[in-house]
């Protein structure tokens, strides 16, 4: 209690400038401490933001973090609904498409892990337990230094007052150089003890600067691994787009329509003049009158996905003459081509 309350009367006195402040520390640890509020700060921070970048739960193993992952759901939902489509191309396509993503999950997932092993608790560490040990260090030397301060400035005051010829004044001067003494070597040993934890961690500064760089191995690592899965799977479901022969045909190239379909016709033209040669040939304006834009519009569509219930149309040729004018408007290239406008421009004068 007594050591306590010369403790708190010697930095009051400082604190008014009545008496000198003893720093024992070296300028260059002085420089090191300034640093370490900047590199706790700065290590709390990229622990807390990296944390906030996991799409997992922290703290969970690969398993179990990949089953939590919005990445996973999307994917189990994708391949429930590729199961319902069975052998349509929309079911070929979420059954890759599904693969991927849960592939993608997984590698996130060992990503995840990994980052969270080698970096973040890493991070944690040196802003929570390295660092503030080291600061709980130095505030033992500064009590310690105070506590010397306090015993030297009574023992300074005793040596003045000497000469008044106290009773056991002597005997007092004496414990107070003993006490001097020894709070003396506690700050010694404090001080040797805080030197070097703070040299050590200026030594460890290259190991700290390390986690930055395998984080970003590690996102490169990860980052190619997603790529591989990609490019994967973006040939396949590509394949089966090109594989698949029921494509619109409006607005397709003539010989693309014609390859991918296997025909020697174009399916509009087919089945369009087929329906006029049965019931439009007698239809007075035909080619001319407009049809209904509902009407002409579900046609098209009906030709598009390459449907055989045209029955309902028999009954209206000048819907069928606008889908046959449609399509042959909507090609990229002209039926007559490009190539030979010249020559059928002459044939037409």
């Amino acid at each position: 209690m007594k050591k306590q309350f010369n403790r708190m009367k010697q930095l009051a006195n400082q604190t008014v400038g009545r008496a000198e402040k003893t720093e024992v520390l070296s300028e260059d640890l002085l420089q090191i401490e300034r640093r370490l509020d900047t590199v706790r700060s700065m290590c709390h921070h990229s622990h807390k933001r990296l944390l906030a970048c996991f799409q997992g739960q922290h703290g969970t193993d690969a398993e179990r973090r990949h089953k939590k992952l919005p990445l996973t759901a999307l994917a189990q939902n994708l391949q429930e609904a590729s199961a319902q489509l069975e052998e349509s191309l929309l079911g070929k396509m979420l059954e890759t498409c599904g693969d991927a993503e849960n592939q993608l999950a997984l590698e996130l997932s060992q990503h995840e892990v990994f980052v969270e092993k080698e970096i973040v608790d890493p991070l944690y560490g040196i802003a929570e337990v390295e660092i503030p040990n080291i600061q709980k260090q130095r505030k033992q030397l500064a009590r310690l230094v105070l506590d010397w301060d306090s015993v030297r400035a009574r023992w300074n005051q005793a040596h003045k007052s000497s000469g008044t010829n106290f009773q056991g004044l002597p005997s007092k001067i004496d414990t107070l150089k003993e006490e001097m003494d020894e709070a003396g070597n506690k700050v010694e040993q404090c001080k040797d003890q805080l030197a070097a934890d703070m040299y050590n961690f200026m030594a460890k500064e290259g190991e700290y600067g390390r986690f930055f760089v395998t984080l970003l191995e590690a996102q490169a690592d990860y980052h190619r691994k997603a790529l591989a899965v990609l490019e994967k799977a973006l040939p396949e479901m590509r394949a089966h787009q090109d594989k698949w022969a029921e494509k619109p045909a409006f607005g397709t190239p003539l010989e693309e329509h014609l390859k991918r379909s296997g025909r020697e016709i174009a399916l509009p033209i087919e089945a369009c003049v087929m329906l006029l040669l049965e019931t439009g040939m007698k239809e007075e304006g035909l080619f001319r009158i407009g049809a209904g834009a509902s009407k002409l519009k579900k046609l098209k569509a009906a030709l598009d996905c390459s449907t055989s219930h045209l029955d309902e149309f028999y009954s209206d040729p000048h819907a069928v003459a606008g889908a046959l004018k449609s399509y042959l408007r909507e090609l990229p290239e002209p039926l007559m081509t490009f190539n030979l406008y010249e020559e059928w421009t002459q044939v037409a004068r």
